[in-house]
């Protein structure tokens, strides 16, 4: 079953939905990223939660919309409020849904911000799921820019839209906030063990190489998909992805 959900606290909303087979049964909780321009309504997340719960009937999935995506309300983005976001929707899973052990699962954008709170905060991740992650994000909102013409108008302070399943309004300050946060300057030596990445080789939109030099400089598994694409549109390859990550999470069990 799915059901959707919010988060209010702190003067904040954030729009949450969770995959569980039975609430009351939930010992595990996978909390997934989406990327930029997404939401929480991820075909890849429903198909990941089907494939999970079916196996494992104490294990959710929940996914919410970072600010200024989906039905998300906020105007403008920063990387604070995604930090928050993700705060709060950890805190509700441990507090509200009585999730012993949780696992993070992101894609993209997702994958950057989720990086960004473990290096910032440390992991509250038994394991850690990244495909595809942006891990040189500034670079790949520039990439994503509709124009050149609208990468003039943002370094000129004027905002624009970018984005895929919906238009997200960006502005000159969030892309040096991109910028200073590099997460490719940081170390997750600590946390190498518990995390896995994968990527296609055919990826688009975030390059393959930098997964690949990220993995390696910080000696994190690392599974490269061949001829698949960003979004992994065929099926077959999103199988294979989701089949990896089931595996890499039950080696705990």
């Amino acid at each position: 079953m799915d059901k959707y959900f919010d988060i209010n606290e702190e003067g904040l909303s954030v729009r949450c939905k969770l995959y569980a087979d039975k609430p009351s049964l939930i010992k595990k909780a996978v909390i997934f990223g989406h990327g930029f321009g997404g939401h929480k309504d991820n075909r890849a997340a429903e198909k990941f939660a089907g494939k999970l719960i079916s196996k494992h009937r104490d294990t959710a999935v929940i996914t919410f919309d970072w600010p200024c995506h989906g039905q998300d309300a906020r105007k403008t983005l920063t990387l604070e409020d995604c930090d928050t976001y993700l705060r709060l929707v950890i805190k509700h899973a441990g507090e509200e849904l009585h999730a012993e052990e949780l696992y993070g699962y992101a894609t993209s954008f997702g994958g950057f911000l989720f990086l960004k709170y473990i290096a910032d905060h440390g992991t509250p991740f038994v394991k850690t799921a990244l495909r595809s992650p942006a891990v040189r994000m500034a670079s790949v909102l520039v990439k994503i820019l509709d124009s050149a013409e609208d990468y003039e108008k943002l370094l000129k302070g004027k905002p624009v839209l970018a984005g895929f399943d919906r238009k997200v309004k960006i502005t000159l300050p969030f892309l040096k906030e991109l910028e200073e946060a590099d997460i490719t300057k940081k170390e997750f030596f600590d946390y190498a063990d518990s995390m896995l990445i994968m990527h296609g080789t055919k990826d688009e939109i975030v390059p393959f190489a930098d997964s690949e030099k990220f993995a390696g400089d910080n000696v994190i598994e690392f599974i490269p998909v061949e001829n698949a694409d960003h979004r992994y549109i065929d099926p077959k390859k999103m199988d294979f992805a989701i089949a990896k990550i089931l595996e890499f999470f039950a080696d705990d069990d």
